[in-house]
């Protein structure tokens, strides 16, 4: 068995603005690996500034996963615990080199291109006639569920815009998500989320930063509307750290990333554990590349979840891979005609 990796930097078609900044460039890791026969892909989706493996020695861990490959699949997993990114880029590789396609490595009606999955449509933060232009154009393409990330304009602003929705959809037609990233203090949050809720919100993610239970916990019990937790998963590797964190806090719903939170594996421990708890959730990308996108989308499917699932980032760059991927009228198909355009 042989393995080797490569950097690759995806550009965004326009700047993206989320409330820890400006984003022009996303950095990622593809993974290979080899059997003399056959070959299968993973993408190790490193979030900087974001991701717990955002560290000096990613690439040394790179290299001594390719030069350990033979260490299999199981062995390699448990060794990358702090390195959730890499750990998926692991599962994808072995789960496409034992696939019969390289690239189907969950094999349903959603890669027959007989189904497909919603999606929510999301707004990035920018100026107002900005984020208008967006909400525009994701009601055009036939979203009925839309993501705006708020915490970095003005609040006032960002509650017109979310009125200026509400005006011309209810909730009925219009599921409405808000994601701030972490942007409220504890001390003003309850208020912001009582305004919020003027509009019949779905859910907010994240409004407080990650690390704070008690604070997060008291939030989950007085919140007039849903909150989802997202960037306060990553970094809790340990079974017994996640049944805690989901005890205390209590939340409505959670977000599985599984690019930081140790993939297929480490994502399904914590979907028992929420569903014990009773706590919904849903599965997003974290800007990967329609590699990793892909292998989220296919296993996302087979979850069978019925709520808009987050996983609308592939069209988000100039220079993304080729694939089957395609968003249509809110939903992501797969459309087994075209062939993947991916040289490693």
């Amino acid at each position: 068995m042989q393995a080797e990796y490569q950097q690759y930097i995806l550009n965004f078609k326009r700047p993206s603005g989320t409330s820890r900044g400006v984003l022009t460039t996303k950095e990622t890791w593809f993974l290979k690996i080899s059997d003399g026969e056959r070959a299968g892909y993973g993408e190790c989706g490193l979030l900087r500034g974001l991701s717990i493996d955002d560290r000096p020695d990613y690439e040394e861990k790179l290299k001594w996963v390719c030069n350990n490959i033979n260490l299999g699949q199981e062995m390699l997993w448990d060794e990358l615990k702090e390195f959730p990114s890499i750990q998926f880029g692991v599962e994808m590789a072995f789960r496409s080199l034992e696939a019969k396609r390289p690239f189907e490595l969950f094999p349903s009606d959603f890669t027959k291109g007989k189904a497909s999955i919603p999606i929510n449509g999301l707004i990035w933060m920018g100026e107002k006639a900005f984020m208008k232009s967006q909400i525009r154009e994701k009601i055009e393409a036939g979203f009925d569920c839309i993501k705006m990330k708020i915490g970095a304009i003005d609040f006032e602003t960002e509650l017109e815009l979310l009125k200026y929705i509400r005006s011309e959809f209810s909730s009925e037609e219009m599921e409405l998500r808000v994601d701030a990233n972490g942007a409220f203090s504890p001390g003003n949050a309850l208020e912001k989320l009582k305004r919020l809720s003027e509009y019949e919100i779905h859910s907010i993610e994240q409004p407080i930063k990650q690390g704070q239970l008690e604070e997060m916990a008291a939030l989950c019990e007085e919140t007039p509307l849903p909150i989802a937790l997202d960037e306060e998963l990553i970094g809790v590797f340990e079974e017994t750290k996640k049944q805690r964190l989901i005890q205390i806090i209590n939340p409505q719903y959670v977000i599985f990333k599984p690019s930081l939170i140790g993939g297929f594996k480490g994502t399904e421990e914590w979907m028992k554990i929420a569903e014990l708890q009773d706590t919904g959730w849903w599965i997003t990308s974290a800007l990967e590349s329609n590699i990793g996108l892909n292998a989220i989308s296919q296993w996302t499917y087979t979850k069978a979840s019925p709520m808009p699932q987050g996983l609308g980032t592939g069209s988000l760059y100039t220079n993304n891979i080729k694939s089957p991927l395609f968003v249509e009228n809110g939903n992501i198909n797969y459309n087994p005609a075209i062939s993947w355009d991916f040289k490693f």
